[in-house]
């Protein structure tokens, strides 16, 4: 008997990340038009940008339904396993819900976990569960840890282009058009399982610099647990300038920094450019 780790594709791991974890990676559905695809294994990071690129209306994302986390619950549990599932935030996304209408149908010791995030957010906080998993923790105390050490987690990230919170109703088209010709970059937080907004800066540098005091400020980056960085599109060109100018935050870290690019759950909303970062603090 072990402990099988179920997450969806909001976290931003490819199949292949996943499966080098022993974790099991349920697709969201994303839609373009008539056009539907699963993510991640239908249609990639690349493809998404692409797609969104050239489409002038948002696609929309799905959330996986109760009878998807139902089979694999019941695949789990008969092979003898308890589950450890753990969902986008359930502010953003009713997978949380799915997988608990699921969990009462299956008998088996099956725990949810919200994970309050999503993208690299949601990521680090898996990954620290296949830590504990592998450290031999019960399903329980996984659970309850996880519970507890999600409310550590940051998630900032630069924006590029105020033209998908404009297209998602974000915000109006007059202040995309004046944010825009005033070379505007917001910065964006993941706080209480929902998108806010922290600040602005004008121009990349100073949102590089924006960035760095941020998470200064948050008393620096907890490097015994996961972090990550991420990108959206099909360039990581401005991620690898922010690595260039950041180099002082991350020199107490030793490993290699996890680079992951944003897929259809976040990257419908911020569009291409954007980078970011998740950490404990």
């Amino acid at each position: 008997m072990g402990i099988k780790i179920i997450s969806d594709s909001a976290c931003d791991m490819t199949v292949e990340e996943a499966k080098n974890m022993g974790i099991v990676l349920m697709p969201l559905t994303v839609t373009f038009g008539e056009e539907s695809y699963k993510d991640g294994v239908e249609l990639d990071h690349d493809g998404f940008f692409e797609k969104l690129i050239e489409t002038d209306e948002l696609p929309t994302t799905s959330q996986i339904a109760p009878f998807d986390y139902e089979q694999e619950f019941t695949r789990a549990v008969e092979n003898g396993d308890d589950v450890l599932c753990i969902t986008i935030s359930s502010k953003l996304s009713g997978c949380f819900q799915s997988a608990n209408i699921a969990a009462e149908e299956v008998r088996g010791n099956i725990a949810i976990v919200d994970s309050g995030s999503a993208s690299i957010g949601q990521r680090i906080l898996v990954e620290l569960a296949v830590r504990l998993r592998d450290q031999g923790m019960s399903l329980e105390e996984m659970a309850q840890t996880l519970d507890k050490e999600k409310e550590k987690i940051r998630v900032i990230a630069l924006l590029d282009t105020l033209e998908y919170l404009k297209k998602g109703g974000r915000i109006s088209a007059a202040v995309a058009i004046a944010g825009t010709m005033l070379n505007i970059k917001p910065v964006i937080a993941i706080e209480h399982g929902e998108v806010g907004l922290l600040g602005q800066a004008r121009g990349s540098k100073k949102g590089n610099n924006k960035l760095m005091e941020l998470i200064q400020k948050e008393g620096g980056i907890d490097f015994s647990k996961p972090c990550a960085l991420t990108y959206a599109g099909l360039s990581r060109t401005l991620l690898d300038k922010y690595i260039q100018d950041s180099k002082e935050l991350y020199k107490d870290y030793d490993g290699e920094l996890t680079i992951s690019s944003v897929g259809c759950a976040i990257g419908t909303h911020i569009g291409p450019g954007a980078i970011g970062a998740a950490f404990f603090v």
